[in-house]
């Protein structure tokens, strides 16, 4: 009896401190992200390992010199690859299909479609098919796979803990920002990676867990391989301003061979696609190609870093004869974009990143070559073009420029090129953002139909105030509520947050349903001895009904809450109402079906100006009305319409000067003019009110 007692103590004091842990959001957040960091930062290095592991088996190396690989019999360059990849194509077909191609696109999948839910199988798959076929001869990186496996771990340890989506995608963002910066020893650019790329949102709210998971998988990594550079190369630095123009015509060819290089790999996707055989037989298919290019430029075997190091060093040979390397260099700009496509066209398991800094070493050494030829007085070793290049394809390819400025200066551990670096990434940005508007991950989305940036260039939610969703049943309770009370109030509401007042009934924080379901099975216990008091989270933020849906997103996003209060303006301490995340996602949605009906009705406008009226299935209209002498000189907001008549604004036609219409999206703070006339959908009937107000 002395032990049940003893047992039954401990496990409520266990519980206490449970709750109060996770009550505390910060705590609760960063302490999860150094176990991602953690489990991310094992990851990349076990890919590392394995990869070098079944290149020592397969080849007789860890790493793939040229030197070596011209004495391996030529049946054997085309057989390796050929069976490498005819395994990984069973691998992926039959455990896991999302281990196919190069794996960021489907992360950003899984955060923008499934709310950051990955299968946790797909970690395993990942590592295994992408080091067997890296470690074969397959033309790819390992850095995709790494944040695939990163992120796959953010997701499974949410899904286990059963936290909301605002916090599983942040745990999948720690993941990547871990694999990232294990993979190259680069904290700072793992975390930027994880926001610009796979997030696509500086704005961001909960940033320091990803940092955290960053810095962590980069202590795990330093601590299993060393504290050293990815590439160790020689300091480069400006030899002169001129060089400046130099490497603004890098930028140029860069930003071109990031766009020839995201055109193939997609044209290649395409031509095994529309092959009539088994995916498996395709991926064997590609494993054969593969080798026989290997055949004659054994440098685009595997990840291609021991070629890009001796680029980086001035030391890479042609074979060729003395003063062709340049020629060399550019043959393999197109030789590795050629290979790195067939190799994930055909359904290999890899990633596109490291090929983007091959191809860019390349075309950066190539055009060191050609300026130090000609202007040798006034030009670096073209070692510094070399990287420059390296981080301009980069940021061509991923439209992530920040990122590619910060990954090969942490990967290098070298300032002083860090003012070329940065010209030339932009330049090579801007040059590909103008010729194509996806980047190389997100145009495999919208290939699929998936648009990750729809409607952020016109941010609809800030049109829209807290009072058009806010619902008025809030469900508010005493400090001093007991916990029994507390889980029969929990039980019979469909509220998942309980908002409490202290003893001079002001606003003093929240009670979560998780909070109370963890302690369900210990009610008997705590029923006396537990009150709400002990279980409310003051870290909490309030609304104003006049606040827009777009600051309450981002304030959904940093507490990873499903509900808000919304207070009194003048009186904050009185809770007024409750605003639903769901119910915000809803009023997007609309939103932005009422914008695609006016971006698609174009030719039904111009019939409006016919007919004024273009009828709709079930009683519902678009129509031109005029707007009423009253309404002139206000603002949508003051007027109110869909509130009043039930109708929505499509759009504003304002006379102009010269004649003719200008069209104007309808913001609340548009005020209206005498000559105005509004497009405006809803049922006949209201719209004929509306139009003769």
């Amino acid at each position: 009896m002395h032990l049940q007692q003893w047992y039954r103590k401990l496990k409520l004091t266990f519980l206490r401190y449970f709750v109060q842990f996770r009550a505390t959001e910060h705590v609760f957040m960063i302490s999860l992200a150094v176990l991602i960091g953690l489990v991310g930062g094992f990851g990349a290095v076990s890919i590392q390992w394995m990869i070098r592991g079944v290149q020592e088996f397969l080849w007789g190396v860890k790493e793939f010199p040229p030197e070596h690989m011209r004495t391996i019999p030529v049946y054997m360059k085309i057989l390796i690859p050929t069976i490498g990849a005819i395994l990984v194509g069973a691998m992926v077909y039959y455990f896991s299909r999302e281990s196919k191609g190069h794996g960021v696109p489907e992360v950003m999948s899984a955060i923008a479609l499934r709310n950051g839910v990955i299968r946790p199988r797909v970690a395993v798959v990942k590592l295994l098919s992408s080091s067997l076929y890296i470690g074969s001869g397959g033309s790819v990186g390992r850095e995709g796979p790494v944040i695939q496996i990163g992120a796959s771990v953010g997701s499974a340890l949410g899904q286990f803990l059963r936290v909301n989506p605002q916090r599983l995608k942040i745990f999948v963002a720690c993941g990547a920002a871990a694999g990232i910066a294990a993979a190259f020893n680069a904290p700072i650019a793992g975390a930027l990676f994880a926001v610009e790329v796979i997030l696509g949102d500086f704005a961001v709210a909960q940033f320091s867990p990803i940092v955290i998971s960053s810095v962590v998988a980069t202590v795990v990594s330093r601590s299993l391989v060393g504290d050293f550079p990815a590439f160790q190369v020689p300091s480069y630095s400006l030899v002169s301003p001129i060089e400046l123009i130099f490497y603004g015509v890098l930028g140029l060819l860069a930003g071109l061979a990031a766009l020839a290089y995201t055109k193939t790999l997609y044209a290649f996707e395409d031509f095994f696609d529309e092959l009539k055989m088994h995916d498996i037989l395709k991926t064997g298919i590609g494993g054969m190609l593969i080798g026989f290019l290997g055949i004659w430029v054994p440098q685009i075997f595997g990840v291609g870093y021991h070629a890009m190091d001796s680029a980086l060093h001035g030391s890479m040979e042609s074979p060729f004869g003395p003063g062709t390397l340049w020629m060399f260099m550019l043959i393999l700009v197109f030789i590795k974009i050629l290979a790195t496509s067939i190799s994930l066209g055909s359904g290999g398991s890899g990633g596109v990143f490291a090929p983007s800094l091959f191809v860019g070493t390349m075309c950066g050494g190539f055009f060191g070559e050609v300026v130090h030829l000609f202007f040798p007085a006034v030009s670096a070793n073209p070692g510094a073009y070399a990287l420059v290049g390296m981080g301009a394809v980069v940021a061509g390819t991923t439209h992530a420029p920040i990122t590619a400025i910060l990954i090969i200066f942490e990967m290098t551990k070298d300032y002083k090129i860090i003012l070329p670096l940065m010209i030339t990434c932009v330049i090579a940005t801007l040059l590909t953002m103008k010729l194509q508007k996806e980047s190389i991950y997100t145009l495999k989305l919208v290939r699929r139909g998936i648009d990750l940036y729809r409607g952020r260039e016109i941010n609809v939610l800030r049109s829209l105030p807290v009072r058009e969703v806010m619902q008025n049943d809030p469900v508010v309770i005493d400090a001093g509520t007991p916990f029994a009370e507390l889980v029969k109030l929990f039980l019979q509401s469909r509220h998942s947050e309980f908002f409490v007042l202290d003893n001079h009934q002001r606003f003093a924080g929240r009670i979560s349903l998780g909070d109370v379901r963890r302690l369900m099975q210990e009610e008997q216990y705590l029923a006396d001895i537990v009150v709400a008091h002990d279980l409310v989270n003051p870290n909490v933020a309030t609304i104003h009904p006049e606040d827009s849906l777009d600051q309450v997103m981002r304030i959904f996003g940093r507490y990873a809450v499903e509900e808000l209060p919304v207070v009194d303006s003048l009186n904050p301490d009185r809770v007024i109402g409750v605003v639903f995340y769901k119910d915000v996602i809803e009023a997007y949605n609309h939103e932005l079906m009422k914008r695609d009906l006016l971006s698609e009705t174009g030719a039904s406008l111009k019939m409006l100006e016919k007919s004024q009226k273009i009828s709709f299935l079930d009683g519902y209209a678009m129509m031109e009305i005029p707007i009423p002498m009253g309404f002139a000189g206000k603002s949508l907001h003051e007027l109110n319409l869909r509130h009043r008549f039930g109708v929505n604004i499509l759009m504003i036609k304002r006379r102009q000067a010269e004649g003719g219409y200008k069209q104007i999206v309808p913001l609340p703070h548009e005020v209206l003019k005498l000559d105005d006339r509004l497009i405006a959908m809803g049922k006949e009937k209201d719209l004929q009110k509306l139009q003769h107000a």
